[in-house]
């Protein structure tokens, strides 16, 4: 699934050619997706001005001028693909329909955003901007990584006398919102802690240290436009490539890259997530 560095690509992506364009035509070819789209969703979106593109989390947020935000989650497969971009960003051509092109926004501008997903575990909502944070799907989230409130004494405080694994903490998105097993695997990596250790018992610097080793990965990770492991894909349909950065996660059995460590990479399982660490670097 799409994690906050995916899902952030996706929105930069699609903002040059959504903020501030009007959508001419929604187009709605089924009713429903992980759950049925709104009631009148493709009248409720056309002849609508998107005013600001945003995310929570690992949801994209589209303002409306009509006070109404659309909410979009990639789920397993989706993906969000712009062609026919009058303003050069995008090189491709509007492709032919596919069998899973489920939502397709026409804008005003000439281009067209495609969302495709051949699994169907997205989801699209409509819902009044102005109590959008009331949403059920946002008010349970925590901070975001990257924002102010994600900070030291927040993450230790979070932490404290927590008997779950410092992995499944970090999971938690009601802790910290968009994380996922990838980074949390490459973040516990550098940050030298095992992801069986109990995140209540260990010391409240270590814990404060994670913070700007979260946000140090995420900000690598979108920089290099998210990781495509299976089905993800950028707003213009090429890879991401922080797969190729990775330092334990997918690693299992390979050498660890901290200099002079002659273990390798392990991989375990928690709470059904493979976790994949160093068992020497990691404590």
């Amino acid at each position: 699934m799409p994690e906050l560095p995916e899902v952030e690509t996706v929105r930069t992506g699609l903002a040059p050619v959504m903020e501030g364009q009007v959508i001419a035509r929604a187009e709605v070819n089924r009713p429903d997706l992980r759950w049925p789209f709104p009631e009148r969703m493709a009248e409720r979106l056309t002849g609508q001005r998107v005013e600001r593109l945003r995310r929570r989390s690992k949801y994209i947020l589209a303002d409306l001028s009509s006070g109404e935000t659309l909410l979009v989650h990639l789920g397993m497969t989706g993906r969000m693909v712009v062609s026919g971009d009058p303003l050069g960003r995008f090189v491709h051509e509007h492709p032919l329909p596919e069998k899973h092109d489920h939502v397709v926004f026409h804008m005003e501008n000439g281009s067209r955003i495609t969302f495709n997903d051949a699994r169907r575990f997205g989801a699209m909502d409509l819902m009044q901007t102005a109590t959008a944070e009331q949403h059920k799907l946002l008010s349970v989230l925590g901070p975001e990584p990257l924002g102010n409130d994600f900070h030291e004494d927040h993450l230790i405080a979070a932490f404290r006398g927590k008997n779950t694994p410092v992995k499944a903490a970090l999971l938690d998105q009601g802790i910290v919102a968009g994380l996922g097993n990838i980074y949390v695997c490459e973040a516990l990596y550098r940050a030298r802690i095992s992801p069986r250790r109990k995140a209540g018992k260990i010391a409240a610097a270590r814990v404060a240290a994670l913070v700007p080793i979260i946000r140090q990965v995420l900000t690598e990770a979108i920089a290099a436009g998210g990781s495509s492991l299976r089905d993800y894909r950028r707003a213009d349909g090429e890879l991401g490539y922080f797969q190729h950065s990775f330092d334990v996660y997918g690693r299992e059995g390979a050498p660890c890259k901290t200099p002079d460590c002659i273990e390798t990479i392990a991989r375990l399982v928690q709470s059904g997530r493979s976790s994949f660490f160093c068992p020497k670097c990691q404590r």
